[in-house]
């Protein structure tokens, strides 16, 4: 290749450096002479564009974000267009276009969408964001062509919006209820608490009367590990350990025939007929329809496979996506339950998310049921009447959810069960043989069981004894006319003999 020579000291040189070259006594080829008058023309006609975005930091749903976009050019602006890029960069949408022609802007979005403002030429204004704005972001800037006038040369900058949700709701449940409650064996407990809206998935983790609770993190199906303080271990079964059996006998011994604690002697009919008076009814005015009878005891009897006062607690978590962007999250924490320890515990499940400044927090008491508070309609029943007792409260706070079970002491249900479930027990069309009856609810959780009793009172029914009497009135008369009839049919035909 030629080399160039340098200029002597004291000679001119142009400011393009073309005819310089020409005019100097080295020696060059036509092609590389060529090559740089191309590039000199192309620079003169093209011009100087570029474009950049700052980065922006992750903000809170609600918040206002700015869109800035720079741009350094040496030429004549056209336009100014921001898109919004969707479906994995497939779908780039029009957000708003600066026309550098007419010194317009405008939006592309339909009025009641429109919520993007134009602060100047190159920057938008997305206030009140949410999550579906989440996503890449693109500036797109024009100049004119300096050789044509009528060609536009483009350059672009693109940024990502980052939004976050926090939480919008966290709930705990006791999995698997209602469930029953066992003196005998054992049980598995499992509290699941759910938070829903978070973006991205917010850490979960249980505290017990405020304490954090040292778990053991294990995976299940469809499930992403979890993590805890005593680090990951496979999946193990919980603790059982053997009965007790003379416990066993002894607890057994207690029980009537359908494995219930015997409820106390109820009193005669005649008895609670008078003592439920009070002053100022007359002594021929009936009794109400109920005989509240006390609750039995709970029990606290529990056999020896009740374990230590450290229990080992197993964690797991469940990440479940969302259609607009947010990941519903399920942690579950499970343990072997005892019921004298664990009885008036309380477990909460607190939240973290990057949006929000302290956790959030909700909890539950565990507690057995104590005393159903049972009501019947109608207050006074009738023969014939259809009955409805129902369980409208407790004397405390349950926790989990309970089971009901609703049994007739001595014999079976009206409609010849031996036992029903649920809040509410339905005696329809109820006869007279059942006054007097005695009627138990078995309210039970994981944590302990007790009964409730109350005895039914059947009044008559003054219009069925109406219909009845009358009815008989009625029979007796056609039997009165036939009588009569057959009367003169006899002494008819003894004449005419």
């Amino acid at each position: 290749m030629v080399g160039i020579t340098q200029p002597r000291p004291g000679e001119h040189v142009n400011a393009n450096g073309v005819w310089d070259l020409l005019q100097n006594k080295g020696k060059m080829t036509v092609f590389s002479l060529c090559l740089l008058l191309c590039a000199d023309l192309l620079d003169l006609a093209v011009g100087y564009l570029t474009v950049t975005i700052e980065p922006l930091p992750p903000v809170v749903v609600g918040e206002t974000v700015t869109l800035k976009c720079n741009f350094k050019t040496d030429g004549r602006l056209r336009e100014i267009v921001w898109y919004r890029v969707t479906d994995g960069g497939t779908i780039k949408q029009k957000i708003f276009t600066y026309d550098a022609m007419f010194n317009t802007n405008y939006s592309h979005m339909e009025d009641y969408r429109r919520r993007e403002d134009l602060v100047y030429q190159s920057t938008v204004r997305l206030p009140e964001v949410r999550i579906s704005d989440n996503g890449p972001y693109e500036c797109h800037v024009g100049i004119y062509d300096r050789a044509t006038r009528e060609k536009v040369v483009l350059a672009s900058g693109n940024v990502f919006l980052t939004v976050m949700s926090p939480p919008n709701n966290i709930s705990v449940v006791a999995e698997n209820t209602p469930a029953p409650f066992s003196r005998y064996q054992a049980q598995n407990f499992t509290l699941v608490c759910t938070a829903k809206g978070g973006k991205p998935a917010p850490s979960v983790y249980f505290k017990r009367d405020g304490e954090l609770i040292e778990v053991i993190s294990y995976t299940q199906t469809s499930s992403e590990q979890g993590g805890g303080s005593a680090g990951v271990r496979g999946a193990r079964p919980l603790i059982s350990r053997d009965l007790d059996d003379t416990k066993l006998q002894r607890s057994l011994s207690l029980l009537d025939p359908e494995g219930r604690v015997p409820p106390p002697p109820p009193r005669p009919y005649t008895e609670s007929t008078q003592r439920v008076h009070t002053q100022g009814q007359q002594a021929n005015e009936p009794s109400p329809a109920t005989e509240v009878i006390p609750e039995t005891v709970v029990s606290r009897e529990f056999p020896r496979w009740v374990h230590s006062t450290d229990p080992l607690y197993y964690f797991s978590h469940t990440h479940i996506p969302q259609s607009d962007g947010s990941v519903v999250v399920q942690a579950r924490l499970t343990w072997t339950l005892n019921p004298q320890l664990d009885n008036d515990a309380l477990f909460s499940c607190e939240v973290k998310h990057p949006a929000l400044s302290m956790p959030m927090q909700t909890e539950v008491t565990l507690a057995a049921p104590k005393g159903p508070k049972l009501s019947m309609t109608p207050t006074r029943a009738k023969v014939g009447d259809t009955v409805r007792i129902t369980v409208q409260g407790f004397q405390n706070e349950v926790f989990p959810e309970p089971l009901f079970t609703w049994t007739r002491v001595g014999g079976r249900l009206l409609d010849g069960s031996a036992e029903r479930d649920g809040k509410e027990l339905i005696l329809e069309r109820v006869p007279a043989e059942l006054n007097g009856s005695m009627y138990r609810c078995t309210a039970q959780n994981p944590l302990g069981s007790t009964d409730t009793h109350t005895r039914l009172i059947v009044f008559e029914n003054p219009s069925m004894m109406k219909n009845t009497q009358n009815q008989n009135n009625g029979a007796s008369r056609v039997d009165v006319l036939g009588l009569t009839w057959m009367a003169l049919v006899l002494t008819v035909t003894v004449e005419l003999t």
